[in-house]
């Protein structure tokens, strides 16, 4: 039998690669509106992104201990090992939660094979590290090599994104009232990064085209083999300059595969409309 994988909404791939990869999701919960939704199961990006350009707040809440308890007994009691990469510990408390619910099931079940993986990756970063998990198990990998395999990559994956509104991370917490309703004036767009899974603020570039040219040299800096590995892009409702960054790195790198997804409502209740985000394996790779 198979290693199965399970991931969490937070990796922002979609019900088409669940299905092809056989891969178990596990949603967080979005808040809007007064009411609860389970991401993807009940709620889609763009719903999000609409209501937040109407001024309506979101909030997010990770996945319950009840939920992960019930996932990783229905594995222990069936003796199929299960590998849980979880969305960035640095980012959401889900994956201590699901640490602490193993531990307790697996003192139920002391030969259950349960393992929570702390990727330290978001959105289609983290998606990227499931799709390659989920393509070893498929290929009847042992939940060693998948595991080893996995986080080779999860730590080696790079997050560069930048958001258009600035006063989206200032109500999260991540910039000042001053450095947000500064920006909005002079149209400043910050690039970040994520390191060791928490995000970090790179620098600001004035204007949209700079930010897109400035991605690719960071691409460059960092990056090696772009022909050879998927690249991700990630992006707030805005699909065409996500098209638009694809294009460009594909004429200056020659790669053949690039992932482009939608920003999920987890991620994007917190980082806004117009978010684009680029991943790739950095020049540590290889």
């Amino acid at each position: 039998m198979n290693t199965k994988i399970l991931a969490d909404s937070a990796c922002d791939l979609t019900n088409r690669h669940y299905k092809a990869f056989d891969i178990e999701m596990v949603p967080l919960t979005v808040h809007l509106k007064g009411k609860d939704f389970e991401d993807v199961n009940e709620i889609e990006p763009k719903t999000v992104y609409d209501a937040m350009r109407q001024g309506e707040g979101t909030k997010t809440s990770q996945v319950s201990p009840q939920t992960f308890k019930t996932i990783f007994t229905s594995y222990a009691e069936s003796n199929q090992a299960l590998v849980y990469f979880a969305f960035s510990s640095e980012l959401s408390g889900t994956c201590q939660t699901a640490k602490m619910m193993a531990q307790e099931v697996q003192e139920e079940y002391p030969d259950a094979e349960l393992h929570v993986i702390d990727t330290k990756c978001a959105s289609i970063g983290y998606g990227l590290v499931v799709l390659r998990a989920a393509e070893l198990a498929r290929n009847g990998a042992s939940t060693d090599e998948i595991i080893e395999t996995a986080e080779y990559h999860a730590n080696h994956m790079e997050h560069i994104f930048t958001v258009d509104d600035l006063e989206y991370l200032r109500r999260g917490g991540r910039v000042s009232r001053t450095s947000a309703f500064v920006g909005s004036l002079l149209k400043i767009k910050p690039v970040l990064h994520v390191d060791d899974g928490k995000l970090v603020p790179l620098e600001n570039v004035r204007g949209s085209k700079k930010v897109l040219n400035r991605m690719l040299e960071l691409m460059e800096e960092r990056g090696t083999d772009f022909k050879n590995q998927t690249i991700g892009i990630s992006h707030g409702d805005d699909l065409k300059r996500a098209e638009q960054l694809a294009a460009m790195i594909k004429d200056k790198f020659g790669a053949d595969n690039v992932l482009i997804e939608m920003v999920g409502s987890v991620i994007g209740a917190h980082s806004g409309p117009g978010t684009l985000a680029l991943f790739f394996l950095n020049s540590e790779y290889n």
